[in-house]
């Protein structure tokens, strides 16, 4: 699940932090927020930079040029862990988050007696009761994707 605006909002606060006078303070602010975002967040926080910002260098020099090689190396290699097929979902243009209702089924034992682990407990009788129920998942749309 990738939220597109959080990657997006995250892209121009690196940029801001990169942008502006860099102390140490900016670089391990910059630093901790990348490191705290999930692998597939940072491929569109590194596509929503470069596609915004570019014109200031892409996301890789600046961060090297900012965080230093071996603080953008240890970002950089997070991101080389998404599949391909993950990868080309992420170069979409437009990326939607959506909610789902699904349904499952429930099903617990009505047995009164606590379980066992022995053969003898699996051969008592237990009547199970099952419901149906909804789980809402969270999922995204892609458009103008290439699968490559």
């Amino acid at each position: 699940m990738v939220d597109d605006s959080r990657a997006e909002e995250i892209a121009d606060k690196v940029y801001n932090l990169y942008n502006g006078y860099t102390s140490g303070k900016e670089q391990q602010m910059a630093y901790n927020t990348l490191m705290e975002v999930p692998p597939p967040l940072l491929y569109r926080v590194q596509h929503h930079y470069n596609s915004h910002y570019e014109k200031f260098g892409d996301f890789v020099w600046r961060s090297e040029d900012e965080l230093g090689p071996r603080k953008a190396n240890l970002i950089l290699h997070r991101v080389e862990k998404i599949s391909n097929y993950c990868r080309s979902l992420l170069r979409s243009t437009n990326i939607r988050s959506r909610t789902d209702t699904m349904p499952y089924v429930d099903c617990r034992s009505e047995e009164g007696r606590p379980p066992s682990n022995t053969w003898h407990g699996s051969l008592h009788e237990s009547r199970t009761s099952c419901m149906e129920k909804l789980i809402s998942v969270q999922r995204n749309t892609y458009s103008n994707t290439k699968l490559r």
